[in-house]
């Protein structure tokens, strides 16, 4: 990033080996948003799930729409156990994602979350999530729903300081 910019780097990881999981914690609360960045790939076709702060209740909801190139599709959940990176790729299709977690360090409102992502050539959609809790969130944990993300995937946490 650029001199001056409002992204700071949190924290990356890189896989040197197959993962079904990746964790974010530890998050400091000093920042008004958090971006999470993937490029990645997996060994199956799966989705992505984020749970935060440990929480698999039921306090999850989101809309989505998706494309496919000929055709459109949308979808909401209510009650569910996580959001994350509604997608279906097959084996090392590259996925890049992007999600925004809004004033995650407020502790008086429910956390809203707007993502994107695209499987070049395949797919492309776009959610919003809300969490129904009132927690700063402090970890993210990203799950590869029923496969894992491959050697090489990379996650970039990012913060957003207030103007």
């Amino acid at each position: 990033m650029a001199a001056g910019s409002t992204y700071t780097p949190i924290a990356t990881t890189t896989l040197g080996s197959a993962a079904a999981t990746v964790t974010f914690s530890s998050i400091p609360g000093t920042y008004t948003d958090l971006i999470l960045i993937g490029a990645f790939s997996c060994s199956a076709a799966t989705g992505t799930a984020f749970n935060l702060n440990g929480d698999t209740g039921s306090n999850y909801s989101g809309t989505h729409i998706e494309g496919d190139g000929s055709s459109a599709f949308s979808g909401r959940n209510s009650n569910a156990t996580n959001t994350g990176w509604t997608y279906d790729t097959t084996s090392n299709g590259q996925v890049n994602g992007i999600a925004h977690f809004n004033n995650y360090s407020n502790t008086t409102t429910y956390k809203t979350l707007l993502s994107r992502y695209n499987t070049p050539g395949t797919q492309t959609g776009a959610r919003v999530s809300l969490w129904r809790n009132t927690a700063a969130i402090n970890t993210i944990l990203i799950t590869a729903s029923s496969a894992n993300f491959n050697t090489g995937s990379t996650f970039t946490l990012y913060g957003i300081a207030s103007a």
